[in-house]
């Protein structure tokens, strides 16, 4: 008796392509075939560093509703209307419903593909019949690999399933690789935000992308957690509306435009997201204590950096806050976790605790220490030229920031103390 193990179909099919994957000399390898390919979505290639890679394999996660497959069904169409053959597998709508959500974004293009169901297996015939440059598996927690092959004697689980997520992985990953055809897949999360299966996924596949905003604003935020063809400090801008994801060109527009004057409580802080700066508005509110202990809510803020701040403005700046319920919040939607928006978060506090509004045309940015020193942040002058091209004029930074761009007044500060005295909205300094 001789034991042979059966190939699994996926196994067989890829075979039947004819491609060879035997060893040979690195210095004979081409990168011609591996050039990056723009999907035609502006946003989406800058993340990308300029588009797809053939043969690569892209994991996209997000929260439910908030707009993956919309995305990438517009990176489909875009990338069928430049005359590219593409393949949507969806597994989780029907071919109809498809239909509708691409009428909706616009026209479908002849050469757009669509692959309803859940077998991972039936995917290399599709590859072979109508040869696409690229594919979408919407999602991978949907797809199952069948029955396992004669000889393997495991059981692979329902979809969704550890074992069906690594396995389906690893045969897309095999498929993409053999085939040339660059991959992307569509991957839940889990309510703390990360990428749910197996931590293996995540190794498997050549690019991490994170789509993520909150569902109550239009803004959303593309960026790459991990990419083995490019850096992953850029960040895509969209704005969701009913004709599908625009890209933001200028995401000011988005984040200040609805922003009040002469109010308490205000500030802008010039936030780095990746390597894009963009400029949101803090916003603070206290009021006398309901019941102790006091509220401290932070909401698109650090809760730990805000308590820390509120206790150095008590202690270190004088602006007593022990008794005082605090809320502090970003607007549009943005999260803000860095400690480059300690400076702006203590003064948008003094400043509602005091009742004395903010100049509008300044910006804040430093890091608070302990004791109550203004500390340098990174991207410091990169943060001021985009706060300048938006109009600002006046900015509060640490005592040892480098010049401003021209036309900005720099307010050079070395404590917290200092920084709400300079600005009247220290206690007594009404």
């Amino acid at each position: 008796m001789v034991e042979e193990a059966a190939l699994a179909p996926l196994a067989a099919a890829v075979d039947a392509l004819g491609l060879s994957a035997g060893p040979v000399p690195l210095g004979s390898v081409t990168v011609a075939g591996a050039a990056v390919q723009p999907t035609g979505v502006g946003e989406f290639d800058r993340v990308l560093a300029g588009g797809l890679v053939p043969g690569s394999v892209t994991l996209l996660g997000g929260e439910p509703g908030i707009g993956k497959s919309t995305l990438l069904l517009q990176v489909l169409a875009a990338r069928a209307a430049s005359g590219h053959r593409v393949l949507l597998v969806s597994a989780e709508e029907s071919a109809h419903q498809v239909r509708l959500r691409a009428e909706r974004l616009g026209a479908v293009p002849p050469s757009l593909f669509i692959l309803e169901g859940t077998d991972v297996n039936a995917l290399p015939g599709a590859v072979a019949e109508i040869r696409p440059d690229l594919i979408v598996v919407d999602s991978i927690q949907s797809v199952a690999a069948g029955s396992p092959a004669p000889g393997e004697g495991r059981a692979l689980g329902v979809p969704g399933s550890v074992s069906q997520v690594r396995e389906c992985a690893d045969r897309l990953v095999s498929l993409a690789k053999a085939s040339g055809v660059a991959t992307v897949l569509v991957g839940h999360v889990t309510k703390d935000g990360a990428l749910a299966g197996p931590r293996a996924l995540e190794h498997l596949v050549d690019t991490v992308l994170s789509f993520e905003g909150d569902r109550h604003y239009a803004l959303r935020l593309l960026r790459a957690v991990k990419h083995r063809f490019g850096p992953t400090g850029e960040l895509g801008l969209f704005e969701m509306g009913e004709a599908g994801l625009t890209a933001v060109a200028d995401p000011a527009r988005l984040l200040l435009g609805d922003r009040p004057s002469g109010v308490p409580g205000g500030i802008v802080l010039p936030v780095m997201q990746g390597r894009r700066t963009l400029p949101v508005e803090l916003q603070a509110l206290v009021t006398p204590m309901a019941q102790a202990p006091p509220k401290r809510v932070a909401i698109g803020l650090d809760q730990g950096r805000l308590v820390l701040t509120l206790a150095v403005l008590g202690q270190r700046a004088g602006v007593p806050v022990s008794d005082l319920d605090v809320f502090a919040s970003v607007a549009g939607g943005i999260r803000v976790t860095e400690p480059a928006a300690d400076l702006a978060i203590g003064l948008a506090v003094a400043s509602a605790a005091t009742g004395i509004a903010l100049p509008t045309d300044l910006v804040a940015v430093g890091e608070i220490g302990l004791a109550g020193e203004i500390r340098q942040v990174t991207n410091l002058p990169r943060r001021l030229d985009e706060a300048a091209r938006v109009g600002f004029t006046r900015a509060v930074v640490p005592g040892s920031a480098p010049a401003g761009p021209p036309g900005m007044e720099l307010i050079r500060v070395q404590t917290l103390g200092e920084a709400t005295a300079r600005l009247g909205c220290a206690v007594g300094g009404r």
